[in-house]
């Protein structure tokens, strides 16, 4: 079973910024796509960002140009640096992980908070 481990989130001013990372418990290859994704308090769960195998990336309107993702596959890592930091960012992250072998398949990891505010 795939295991994704997020971490450094915490509390930071706005305009602060953070360095969120999600460690994988196997090759990152092997997904076609890794992705962040948060939820705020009495909402729902929302895109953030995707990276795919070759690279390519893709933002939701609110965190273009402030936030961004990248990965290294030699750590089996995912990481999502956000700058400019608003209030509204304030959620829980999470990254997701697919893979398709034969069958389409999905994995979260446990989330971190992150918190904006003066």
């Amino acid at each position: 079973q795939v295991q994704l481990v997020e971490s450094g989130g915490g509390l930071v001013q706005p305009g602060g910024s953070l360095r969120l990372s999600c460690a994988a418990s196997e090759s990152i290859a092997s997904f076609i796509a890794m992705g962040w994704f948060r939820q705020a308090p009495g909402k729902q769960r929302e895109f953030v960002a995707i990276i795919t195998g070759d690279g390519a990336t893709t933002y939701a309107d609110s965190v273009k140009g402030r936030f961004t993702i990248s990965r290294d596959n030699a750590k089996n890592t995912v990481y999502l640096q956000m700058n400019s930091l608003k209030p509204e960012d304030t959620a829980v992250y999470y990254c997701k992980a697919t893979r398709v072998i034969g069958l389409r398949r999905e994995y979260w990891g446990q989330g971190t908070q992150v918190t904006v505010s003066s």
